[in-house]
């Protein structure tokens, strides 16, 4: 696997505190293991994950946050 780019999309923020659209910026190196940028709010982060399913299980908030991938599988 090569790396590859993402964004976090929210269509509904029940915290409040992100807003919706694109919230975050990502990207998934070779090994699985992801960084994500936040590009929204007051207190922005720079955040590393194990995996998306960890990122899901956090932020997904039962499906109204999404990655949308911009490169394809490598």
């Amino acid at each position: 696997m090569e790396f590859r780019r993402f964004v976090l999309e929210r269509t509904e923020d029940p915290t409040g505190v992100s807003g919706i659209g694109t919230v975050a910026e990502g990207v998934q190196f070779n090994d699985g293991r992801i960084t994500l940028r936040w590009c929204v709010g007051e207190h922005r982060s720079t955040v590393n994950w194990d995996s998306t399913e960890a990122i899901e299980a956090i932020h997904g908030h039962d499906g109204r946050t999404k990655i949308r991938w911009l490169d394809a599988p490598g």
